[in-house]
């Protein structure tokens, strides 16, 4: 079959659900049997969101292929069953980039190089490359329309549908229907005015996704229908759901993948969503009650900094037929206070991964609460290396121990730059990053989590365990369970004679997904339940 695609653009505000829609999308369509690809088009000039503030841009997602992308790509991982690659996230930075680098090479042969067609011709390239193997590519369009930034993508979506031909190109427009309090009423102004900027521009919409606090009545929906020139059951609601896993089924109640195929002329199976009934009814009724979770980071404000975080961590519920209630702890505040209030009332404590020293001392005091206390610990990347720091401290009698990120002339720097880091000094795209593999010892908690002894896992950092300090902190008690072995680097540490510490360098996160949670949350959801009773 010819590859078919659809657009999704969205308008009125930002962070109107863009992403969670397409990934929906994907997840319906491949319950009908169709092999679905998904991909992001955002519009900021940086060539990847890997140099960009989490104050700017939330959680920078890493592929297997070592992508630093959007977040939202860990959406359409979690919701489908594709691995995504470098091709699936692209900016307006890598599209000039691009150009650039060809006319500098004389490609154009000596031509002015213009928006129109040399920067919309690199966009459909993209966007074609990725399709390659897939019946249906999705594609969103970050940013808002009627902004600057995204004119040359919407540009290049509108010429793909004369260039693909009737019927193999859908735009799907997610719209906001406000729901005014003083008024009691839902306006539908706020997606008039979004769908006539999209008109304007030469897109016409196919189906009208309107996000609403409630039901959108029937004739709101004729209305909406009238005066954006579609049809009245092309317009959705989609209305917020208790959990995100129920989007999916409300979206097919509402019949949007029976629209989508309807309209792109696809002959497909009725959808299977047996899996995803069985992810919302452990939500909604979990057989074991609750498991409170501290996750003690310096970005807690900011909920959409860990997000595959905290959705890896659900999914660790999901396994165990339990309801995880994640506690977010400011790290600074910790180091103020001690720990001992804070995580008196938690069935099990979690460091992320992060940059940067602050806060960092507060996290070892949490890690140092978790060890002595006995509750369950999970330490990733950064919180991996804070647990070696600690460990050393006050285990193995090295008071000066750190990571030389933080203090370069520390006496015991048992956390230091990677070899092949040395001498790196651009800041984008030059860290370790993507799929490495790693060998388990057998019997350790990690192995028995994974039920393997050779696994893969994404990573993003510069510094590494320090092999000088690893025969100390063995003779101490510390196993190590996971090496990469090609670099002889230390990728997992594990104290046995506890309910379950665990600290691992790279990022198990990325790859859980709600149908098939990660080896290690589900192992480490478990011991938190076992200590809860």
């Amino acid at each position: 079959m010819k590859t078919k695609f659809i657009f999704v653009t969205g308008g009125v505000v930002s962070s109107i659900g863009k992403g969670l829609a397409a990934a929906s999308l994907g997840a319906l369509l491949e319950a009908r049997g169709l092999r679905v690809t998904i991909q992001k088009l955002d519009p900021y000039i940086n060539v990847d969101p890997g140099t960009m503030s989490p104050f700017q841009h939330g959680e920078v997602f890493v592929t297997d292929d070592g992508a630093e992308t959007d977040l939202d790509l860990g959406h359409y991982e979690r919701y489908t069953s594709g691995k995504l690659s470098k091709k699936s996230n692209f900016t307006t930075g890598q599209v000039y980039f691009s150009v650039i680098e060809k006319e500098r090479r004389g490609d154009y042969l000596g031509g002015t190089v213009q928006v129109i067609p040399h920067i919309t011709d690199q966009i459909k390239l993209n966007i074609l490359e990725n399709a390659k193997g897939s019946d249906i590519a999705i594609v969103e369009i970050g940013g808002t329309v009627g902004d600057i930034e995204s004119l040359p993508f919407l540009e290049a979506i509108r010429q793909l549908k004369s260039d693909r031909g009737p019927g193999n190109v859908l735009y799907l427009h997610v719209t906001l229907v406000p729901y005014i309090k003083t008024a009691g009423e839902l306006k539908t102004k706020p997606t008039q005015h979004s769908v006539k900027e999209l008109r304007e521009i030469g897109i016409q919409p196919d189906i009208l996704l309107c996000r609403c606090e409630q039901d959108v009545p029937q004739d709101m929906k004729a209305k909406i229908a009238l005066f954006c020139n579609v049809e009245e059951k092309a317009v959705i609601t989609s209305q917020d759901a208790e959990h995100i896993y129920a989007v999916p089924m409300a979206l097919n109640h509402q019949g949007l993948d029976d629209q989508v195929v309807e309209k792109l002329n696809i002959w497909t199976k009725a959808p299977d969503l047996s899996h995803w009934q069985q992810v919302v009814s452990k939500l909604t009724n979990p057989g074991s009650g609750e498991v409170r979770i501290a996750v003690v980071g310096k970005y807690v404000d900011l909920k959409e900094s860990y997000k595959s975080l905290s959705e890896a961590l659900t999914h660790g519920g999901i396994a165990n037929d339990c309801r995880v209630k994640l506690v977010y702890l400011d790290s600074e505040k910790i180091e103020e206070d001690g720990g001992e209030k804070a995580l008196a009332d938690v069935d099990g404590i979690l460091v992320p991964g992060g940059f940067g020293e602050r806060g960092t001392e507060g996290k070892i005091k949490a890690i140092e609460y978790a060890r002595v206390n006995k509750v369950p610990f999970f330490g990733i990347c950064l919180g991996m290396q804070m647990a070696a720091v600690e460990y050393a401290r006050n285990v193995c009698r090295l008071p000066e121990a750190f990571s030389s990120e933080f203090k370069p002339d520390c006496e015991s720097p048992v956390i230091h730059l990677m070899e092949e880091q040395k001498g790196v000094e651009n800041k984008g795209g030059t860290m370790r990053l993507g799929a490495y593999p790693c060998s388990l010892t057998k019997g350790t908690f990690a192995q028995k989590a994974y039920g393997a002894t050779e696994i893969s896992e994404r990573h993003r950092h510069r510094y590494e365990f320090n092999n000088l300090f690893r025969s100390c902190l063995e003779e101490k008690g510390m196993v190590i369970s996971g090496v990469y072995k090609e670099g002889n680097l230390v990728e997992i540490i594990e104290l046995p004679d506890h309910p379950w510490f665990l600290g691992c360098q790279f990022h198990p996160e990325f790859k859980s997904k709600p149908l098939n949670p990660h080896p290690l949350f589900k192992a480490f959801i478990g011991a938190t339940k076992a200590k809860r009773g």
